[in-house]
Parts: structure tokens; C-alpha cells; sequence
């Protein structure tokens, strides 16, 4: 999620693989900050060789367009964590209208979802609300949890002026900036 909005109020654009040009319907929600196009589509650029097949885990999923567009590009299911129960069906919602099967929601805060049972993902989109400082809580969580296959990736959005403070395995792999916020994808080593 980022400060810029794509496209028509309320709605959102995937930009590429097998959903390219569908739009998501965007609940109208204050405080909301879908991922700026163009960050969206550098992440995508750089996960193109991984993926395919790859196990995401969406925390903090807002508008769920990041989970999505993963979907979008072949990965083989994406967990969504959203806390906000509009947002949370809005997902929903549009899985079910793109027959996106290998997807799932939990209408749930993301560090109580992160208390469970830890599974193993390939590709973790953190990208906590940036009023509320949740990086390092769930990058610990994350790395504590079992929820990081052994070198997966990890993409952190975080506002342009902040770079959190990230477990000392979490290496950095690449950034970018637009607007406001910074992108930053890092490999657990």
C-alpha cells in the first residue's frame, strides 16, 4: 500500500500476468494507501524469476492488489491478512470474481495471526499501516514464527524517510522509491 492512488477512485489496476488490466474494487476507506503502480510493478519486475509456484503471505493485505497481482503472476496461493473487515471481504470479493481459488483471507490483525502456527512462505509482503510503526513487531514475529521458508524474500513498504530495523538475516536486495514511500525487497539469509 502506498500514499498514491491508481487508476478510478476505488478502483485498482493489475498491471500484469494472467489478470493484467482487471481491476479490483477498492473499499472507501480512510487511511487506505494502495501500492503506487509504479512500485508495484518494479517489486513484480524483480520477483519475476521467483514467482512462479511461490508460497506469499499478504500481512497487512489493505487492498490486497500486492497478493493479487502475486496470484496475477503464477504464484500458487497467497494468504491475505487484513483487519479491517470491509477491506477483508472486499478481497474476497474480488478473489471470487477473478476465480483466483488459490487464495485466502483472514479478517484478522496481522501479529494475532502471526501468534498461530507457523507455515513456511516463499515471498512475505509486509507492509503494515505506516501510522502505526509495525515493521520490526512483525518482521520478529515473521522470523520467529516459522513463517520464512529458508531464503525467502521479504518486501517492506515503509514510508520514503524510514527504514526499519529488520532482523540482521534479512538482507537487502533492492529499493526503490515512489512518492512517498520506499520499497525495499530483502532475502532472509
Amino acid at each position: 500500500m502506498s500514499t498514491a492512488r491508481q487508476g478510478a477512485p476505488g478502483r485498482i489496476r493489475i498491471i500484469g500476468g494472467n489478470l493484467r488490466n482487471s481491476r479490483l474494487d477498492v473499499a472507501d476507506m480512510p487511511g487506505l494507501r494502495p501500492t503506487a503502480e509504479r512500485l508495484r510493478e518494479t517489486l513484480f519486475n524483480w520477483l519475476a524469476p521467483t514467482i512462479a509456484g511461490a508460497r506469499v503471505l499478504d500481512l497487512c493485505a489493505g487492498t490486497g492488489a500486492l497478493g493479487i497481482e502475486a496470484l496475477s503472476r503464477g504464484a500458487a496461493s497467497v494468504q491475505f491478512v487484513e483487519r479491517e473487515a470491509r477491506a477483508a471481504r472486499a478481497i474476497e470479493q474480488n478473489l471470487a470474481r477473478l476465480k483466483q481459488a488459490g487464495g485466502a483471507v483472514a479478517a484478522m490483525d496481522a501479529e494475532a495471526f502471526l501468534r498461530g502456527t507457523g507455515r513456511p512462505h516463499d515471498l512475505v509482503l509486509l507492509d503494515p499501516p505506516f501510522a502505526l510503526g509495525l515493521w520490526e513487531a512483525l518482521a520478529q514475529q515473521l522470523e520467529q514464527g516459522g513463517w520464512l521458508a529458508t531464503a525467502a524474500l521479504i518486501y517492506v513498504e515503509s514510508p520514503r524517510a524510514v527504514t526499519p530495523t529488520l532482523p540482521p538475516n534479512w538482507q537487502l536486495q533492492r529499493e526503490s522509491h515512489a512518492g512517498d514511500a520506499r520499497g525495499a525487497l530483502y532475502r532472509r539469509a
